[in-house]
């Protein structure tokens, strides 16, 4: 053979063990994963964006970091966020959208009460996991099926508040409440733990979401001489009422929800804020928490990234996205893109540390939370947070 044509055949060669090791190259690379579609409905803009533009930007920065460390499983996180703007009406038609259309495996919020419950039926006939973002307990009592929450309850709200005024020896209260879900169901719970309590309710008194004046109900309050005045809303209102109360020289001591715990509440209310107590998550008192707690560092890790990608203070409420969107990762993690199999997971997370606490569900409990884990007493002081209990 000649040589000539022996080199031919061994630069054909060559090139033959070329094109099979790149061919068995790329018949070995991976395709990506298919994403792992989440749905978001929160109150971005309207009255309630103190609440739904911290949990939008929450979840996205959780997904941002949950992708970057190579997602679930290999699956990314893709987000469908959509704006309720607190309304009923626009998170049912979202909720249907996410769905219907988007075909989500599962959906965080609404932020608001009502706007949960308006979606619930949607999600419990679709079987579609939603973890909510809002606090009323009717959400998850009585239990339904594909209905989560990451907030703490009214019910522990109500019952942290009246742990502190029987320590200070109080029996006579004045009620004041929003006329909305939020406000309805805290009233509820107000009256219900004061009869089982033995606490006198010497008013009861309603203000409206838009009211921007509530001296009537407070001229009236004063004259039924209560020992504490609890307020249940979410601002503007709370924050109205505080100044009203400083205007008119009442100095009961006020009570509020956690639905004002947010620095907007002190930025609303300025020197009327101080003095108020109210019941919160541990993130507002994050710094001054032992070492030994539990919800320190993961508290600390969140401020931190929320408050270097964002630029503004960090607030509790977007730590109930922030949470609905970890609980998820775990459930996806075992469950997979199967909607029916990523409820069971959720059921059975138990001891997961969140923002808004130590989270244990259960058939039995959608909620996961206790008061003792889940909220301090703080009181404001020249415009800042102090734990009282």
């Amino acid at each position: 053979m000649k040589r000539g044509k022996v080199r031919r055949i061994q630069v054909l060669a060559v090139l033959l063990l070329a094109a099979t090791l790149a061919w068995s190259g790329c018949a070995k690379k991976e395709e990506p994963k298919a994403p792992y579609k989440i749905g978001g409905i929160f109150a971005i803009t309207g009255r309630a964006s103190f609440l739904g533009e911290p949990e939008r930007n929450s979840i996205e920065l959780l997904a941002e970091q949950i992708n970057a460390q190579g997602g679930v499983n290999g699956h990314p996180i893709e987000l469908v966020i959509y704006d309720t703007e607190g309304d009923a009406t626009k998170a049912v038609l979202n909720a249907s959208k996410l769905i219907e259309k988007d075909n989500v495996l599962a959906i965080v919020g609404p932020s608001l009460s009502g706007t949960t419950l308006a979606v619930v039926p949607i999600a419990e006939k679709a079987q579609v996991p939603l973890v909510s973002c809002a606090a009323s307990v009717k959400i998850t009592i009585p239990v339904k099926k594909w209905v989560f929450k990451t907030p703490q309850t009214d019910v522990m709200a109500v019952a942290k508040i009246y742990e502190y005024l029987k320590g200070q020896g109080t029996q006579k209260i004045a009620v004041l409440s929003v006329s909305n879900a939020f406000g309805d169901s805290g009233r509820q719970q107000l009256l219900k733990q004061a009869s089982d309590n033995g606490y006198e309710i010497v008013a009861d008194e309603k203000f409206g979401p838009k009211d921007t004046d509530m001296t009537p109900q407070l001229t009236k309050i004063r004259s039924l001489q209560p020992e504490a005045i609890i307020c249940w809303g979410t601002n503007p209102g709370p924050a109205v009422i505080a100044k009203n109360m400083r205007q008119l020289g009442i100095e009961i001591p006020l009570f509020q929800s956690h639905g004002v715990a947010s620095r907007k509440f002190i930025q609303l209310a300025g020197e009327a804020a101080n003095g108020v107590i109210l019941p919160t998550g541990k993130i507002l008192v994050a710094g001054s928490l032992s070492d030994d707690d539990p919800q320190k560092s993961t508290l600390l890790q969140y401020i931190s990234d929320y408050e270097a990608k964002y630029k503004m203070a960090v607030s509790g409420f977007g730590g109930y996205s922030w949470d609905g969107l970890q609980i998820l990762a775990q459930a996806l993690e075992k469950a997979g893109a199967d909607r029916a199999k990523i409820r069971d997971e959720i059921e059975k997370i138990s001891g997961y540390v969140g923002i808004s606490g130590i989270f244990r569900f259960s058939p039995q409990d959608h909620n996961g939370l206790n008061k003792e884990e889940a909220f301090v007493v703080v009181k404001i002081v020249n415009g800042d947070w102090q734990i009282i209990q």
